[in-house]
């Protein structure tokens, strides 16, 4: 978890960062630059993600790996700018402190259903291998014991 936090905490510094510059160096609306902006979080996230946060996960598959990542940031995505949206379009808050507000706020809650569907449908952990019987448990598999005969 707390790499899962280390990978998302840079994450939302990315996002917020590329939110801002593109909403001060471009005339791009204000859900639009935030799109822009999680687009760019999420390729930065699943480089975090994969080569850090889950190294140790199961690493075959890259295909559907990739597939579900896209489609589980997607709806990421919906979650985290229908916040925005909402707030700039539905009640007209979008100052640009305001939409700084929201998009965090958005952030979050894109976050926990993020944090729940990579975890246990994209970076899945890898099977538990139980010992061979007969072998000691981290013994390399030397075998079962001999019998100690008892006099």
């Amino acid at each position: 978890m707390a790499k899962f936090g280390a990978v998302g905490g840079a994450g939302v510094l990315v996002n917020l960062g590329v939110f801002n510059l593109v909403r001060q160096v471009t005339d791009l609306q204000v859900v639009r630059a935030s799109v822009v902006a999680t687009v760019v979080a999420i390729a930065f996230n699943y480089v975090g993600f994969r080569y850090f946060a889950y190294r140790d996960r199961e690493k075959s598959g890259r295909t559907r790996e990739m597939s579900l990542f896209l489609l589980f940031s997607a709806v990421g995505l919906v979650i985290e700018n229908g916040v925005l949206y909402t707030a700039t379009y539905g009640f007209g808050w979008d100052s640009p402190l305001q939409s700084n507000v929201f998009k965090f706020l958005g952030i979050g809650v894109a976050t926990l259903f993020r944090f729940w569907s990579y975890r246990t449908w994209v970076f899945r952990a890898l099977p538990v291998r139980e010992p061979v019987a007969g072998t000691v448990a981290g013994g390399g598999g030397a075998g079962p014991r001999p019998r100690q005969r008892v006099p």
